[in-house]
């Protein structure tokens, strides 16, 4: 075993030659201290390995800062996002609606044009029919009138060979009488005629325009179909997420919506339901039923955004400058070594840095709390409490109403701690959940 070593001390004298430490004491006996090149490589490889470790580690912890802090960014823009996607949602839902209540007003006035216009053609056609009857009366008056005027014409020529003068008078007389009638039989015939055919233009005036009113309502009616198709599809996108994120968390949705629509005073004006509609039941492919169908998903969505603010799905603190430095579960206790149950999750960061609730709610506790130091405990709805221990000073007070963000505290170490960090704890029932479900179950919509 010793040859190999001093094979080893021999290569590595020429780069490493051997010292010697010497050591004085008091009594003026000088010991000394050899190193020979073997110790002196293990004391470089050593310190070498010490110094990539640390390097490491630093970068690691450097690396998590980073992306913690762009995480949060990231978390920031996708929140304002999702909101200025929902007052866009909320604009198009009124245009659209305003839209088809102004389609709907324009078809019954359209409807109302029509129906005026079918009273007109029917008065028009009766007044024809009469006038019809009348011409056949006096064509049979001037048939009449025509063979008389014969009967007299041969009775005429009759007295004129007999050469009666009185009765030539009286057969002038007739004729005259009989020329008047039929001048003005004629007349009325020609203003009968005119009539017939002034009626005639202005039905098919009439007809031409109830075609271009029905070419409208057919193409308001397109409009309507690409715009209601446009709300379904952007409802459909921006609800999905929110249910897949409640989901996650391990809550129902339907319990939610009824929990928080139960605790409503008032609906919003503008999405109450639409009823034009006076015939009873809406067709389910009517605009009516459509944008009702609509407005139930956007107060939906409504009800959503209120339920994520009521619960816990936020940060409790601004990640930037801060680590996370234990987690939820069985853990090996700081202070006595045993495996011991860890309810919360850790952050470690600088004194009095800022702790935020994480969703609205009401204080029911602060103040110091055993083991916990200063704790602030706020009460949500749904049965949800969360708990913010060991911190250094308090912000609130007991009765409080916070929203989601308001400051509740500062970072510290008091109670059992081991050093400046937030102790955070979600309970559902009473029952302790890991917190971490609400962080990541929102990364998709915050």
């Amino acid at each position: 075993m010793r040859q190999p070593i001093h094979r080893l001390n021999a290569v590595l004298e020429r780069y490493l030659p051997e010292k010697r430490l010497f050591l004085r004491s008091e009594v003026s006996n000088t010991r000394y201290l050899r190193l020979r090149p073997v110790s002196q490589a293990l004391m470089l490889g050593g310190g070498g390995a010490f110094l990539l470790w640390s390097l490491f580690a630093t970068a690691m912890v450097l690396t998590r800062a980073f992306e913690s802090g762009d995480a949060r960014e990231i978390a920031v823009r996708e929140q304002i996002y999702i909101e200025q996607r929902i007052g866009t949602l909320v604009r198009e839902r009124d245009r659209a609606v305003a839209a088809a209540r102004s389609a709907e007003e324009r078809y019954l006035q359209a409807m109302d044009r029509v129906a005026a216009m079918q009273g007109t053609l029917l008065a028009t056609e009766q007044r024809r029919a009469e006038m019809e009857t009348g011409i056949e009366g006096l064509q049979t008056a001037l048939r009449a009138r025509m063979q008389e005027r014969d009967e007299a014409r041969a009775r005429l020529r009759d007295i004129e060979s007999t050469d009666l003068s009185d009765q030539l008078a009286r057969l002038e007389a007739d004729l005259d009488e009989a020329r008047s009638t039929l001048d003005t039989m004629l007349a009325a015939l020609t203003t009968t005629a005119e009539e017939r055919e002034a009626l005639r233009s202005v039905a098919d005036a009439q007809l031409l325009q109830l075609d271009h009113l029905a070419l409208e309502m057919r193409l308001v009616e397109d409009r309507n179909e690409r715009i209601f198709g446009q709300l379904e599809q952007a409802v459909e996108v921006s609800m999905v997420p929110m249910e897949r994120m409640f989901r996650a968390a391990g809550l129902s949705p339907q319990d939610l919506l009824r929990a928080v629509r139960s605790g409503r005073q008032t609906r919003t004006a503008a999405l109450t339901p639409i009823t034009i509609s006076t015939s009873g039941a809406l067709d389910p492919n009517s605009d009516e039923a459509r944008a009702n169908a609509v407005l139930a998903a956007l107060e939906e969505i409504d009800l959503y955004r209120i339920a994520m603010q009521r619960t816990p799905f936020a940060m409790p603190l601004n990640t930037a400058g801060v680590r996370q430095t234990s987690g939820f579960g069985t853990r090996r206790d700081p202070r006595t070594g045993r495996q011991r149950m860890h309810n919360g999750v850790d952050w470690a960061g600088p004194r009095n840095h800022p702790i935020l609730a994480t969703a609205s709610g009401t204080v029911t506790h602060a103040g110091w709390r055993g083991g916990y130091g200063r704790t602030v405990v706020i009460q949500h709805d749904f049965g949800i409490e969360t708990l913010y221990a060991h911190l250094n000073r308090i912000d609130v007070n007991v009765g409080d109403r916070v929203s989601r963000g308001d400051r509740i505290g500062g970072m510290g170490t008091t109670g059992r701690s081991t050093g400046v960090h937030l102790h955070y704890e979600i309970r559902v029932g009473g029952r302790p959940i890991n917190p971490l479900t609400y962080i990541r179950a929102a990364r998709d919509v915050f």
